[in-house]
């Protein structure tokens, strides 16, 4: 099983806050900035990207809000802090997403059929998320929180929960033998979960 790299434990990144106002972007991208490729300090408001091609292109300290990226290309993008706010982003391969200075906030998004499959995401926050199904296999996901997110059928193979909060998470179903939990944060609803292979009945 690989262990994190340092004892302590990984502080969060800070949100986006600043956006330019020539930055905020709602409804659709200006036909100017269609073939753009780098996108800084950019809040994208109510914009359907779903089936975008965004492949390779690098979002940097960005907002998406009330966005619907369903089914976009997004591999080799780079999503550097970046943060997602009720946005639909069903079944997005963010393992495809390039690694260097990886960084996301979510919050209120639909990520269920995701996959984070070996993705480095440690003190990463996902607040009132749909996560069901979402593959966290080989995650790295030390100090990150799930705040009243619904993890029904996620899968937690290989991974690296050292100090994760699952305490308001409703359906957590993992095995602590093939994860990593020290310190691992959990509320007593979610032990059934935690022994479902035994087939225990717990009262």
């Amino acid at each position: 099983m690989r262990r994190p790299a340092s004892a302590k434990p990984p502080k969060p990144l800070a949100r986006p806050t600043y956006f330019p106002p020539e930055n905020v972007l709602e409804r659709a991208l200006p036909p100017a900035l269609a073939g753009q490729r780098e996108f800084e300090e950019y809040r994208f408001r109510n914009i359907d990207f779903s089936e975008a091609n965004l492949a390779g292109i690098r979002f940097s300290d960005c907002l998406f809000e009330n966005c619907n990226l369903a089914g976009a290309n997004i591999s080799q993008t780079a999503l550097q802090n970046v943060a997602f706010e009720g946005c639909k982003l069903l079944g997005l391969p963010f393992h495809a997403c390039r690694d260097m200075l990886f960084g996301v906030h979510f919050d209120r998004c639909q990520l269920d059929y995701a996959s984070f499959l070996g993705r480095a995401l440690p003190a990463t926050r996902f607040v009132g998320c749909s996560l069901q199904e979402a593959d966290f296999s080989q995650a790295n996901l030390t100090a990150a929180v799930f705040d009243d997110c619904q993890l029904t059928r996620a899968i937690f193979r290989q991974s690296i929960l050292v100090g994760t909060d699952f305490r308001t998470a409703h359906g957590v179903e993992l095995d602590p033998e093939q994860n990593e939990v020290r310190q691992a944060r959990f509320s007593r609803h979610s032990l059934p979960g935690l022994l479902t292979k035994y087939a225990l009945v717990i009262e």
